[in-house]
């Protein structure tokens, strides 16, 4: 049994996601490869090679896998996937925009959201936006899956794997990449941080957030998160969303401050260890995951924590 766990990067650097996803498929058994498709990518496959677990790195080096466009990637998982009983990815953008079309190429289920490995073939996922957990039986010739990162413990280093080159693949001619903007920040990035301040709409503007959560953020050395609500008035970007919508956290430390605690909200940072509410409103749902509860004015509160800090 071997499985094929497709590298998240960004041609620079392994994206810890991945890490996460080494670590379930080690847990599933078996040979565990680790395919980096990219352009330029010498040096994440190098890295790659040295993640605990891994026996052997697949580097695709082409200018198609250039910004992973799912429309080429796909097809070269399908043409790699004939010596392999597993196939796997981070439950990102990237993996859950090419795993189904992989899955759909095979004609087998996919198994999404993972965040527990039974056996081999029996997995946990959540469901009801997290309120449930479904175990879930896979006995097809090939298991697809997808992995919630924060779920599992990322590999260690200290591997030795062999680098092998593999030819598969090319431009599909189906999509091309046209350009990107990134938010460019001194700060963590929200789904690998150890530590998370959000912020809800009773902030009211996006001024306050940069006046409020920011600074606390920053002497935390945190990354600043927000609840939907905040970003649909526009208070700060989408890619700062924390929930079911948005990006799932599991920091050492949750800082909500202004947010009531809608499920979808909490579907995407219950996992937290420790979780710090900041609300004046006893009743709201988040003081229900809370560990610690501060009933105040957040506009007064949050200047004197960051104060004292």
């Amino acid at each position: 049994m071997s499985v094929l766990v497709y590298a998240e990067h960004d041609n620079q650097e392994l994206k810890s996601a991945t890490l996460a996803a080494v670590t379930a498929a080690s847990q599933i058994g078996g040979d565990v490869h680790l395919l980096v498709a990219g352009s330029g990518a010498q040096a994440v496959a190098e890295q790659a090679a040295q993640v605990a677990g891994v026996s052997k790195v697949l580097l695709a080096d082409n200018a198609a896998f250039a910004n992973q466009l799912a429309e080429n990637v796909a097809p070269l998982v399908v043409e790699l996937a004939g010596g392999y009983s597993h196939i796997i990815a981070p439950a990102t953008t990237t993996g859950k925009n090419f795993l189904p079309r992989v899955a759909a190429v095979l004609d087998v289920n996919m198994v999404s959201d993972i965040t527990k490995v039974i056996d081999e073939r029996t997995f946990e996922r959540p469901i009801y936006a997290g309120n449930a957990t479904a175990t879930v039986k896979n006995d097809e010739e090939k298991v697809i899956l997808t992995v919630r990162a924060t779920a599992f413990d990322a590999a260690a280093t200290g591997g030795s794997a062999s680098i092998e080159s593999v030819a598969a693949g090319a431009d599909a001619g189906k999509s091309r990449f046209v350009s990107e903007e990134l938010a460019k920040s001194d700060r963590p990035e929200l789904t690998s941080a150890n530590i998370v301040v959000s912020g809800g709409r009773a902030l009211a503007s996006g001024e306050n957030f940069t006046k409020y959560i920011e600074p606390l953020a920053d002497k935390l050395g945190a990354a600043v998160g927000a609840s939907r609500a905040a970003v649909d008035a526009g208070f700060v970007p989408n890619d700062m969303q924390v929930g079911q919508t948005g990006k799932i956290v599991a920091p050492n430390l949750y800082i909500a401050v202004g947010i009531s605690g809608a499920i979808q909200h909490l579907a995407g940072m219950k996992d937290s260890k420790t979780i710090v509410a900041i609300n004046n409103d006893p009743e709201a749902p988040i003081a229900g995951v809370a560990d610690y509860f501060l009933e105040a004015d957040l506009f007064s509160a949050v200047p004197e924590l960051t104060e004292k800090l």
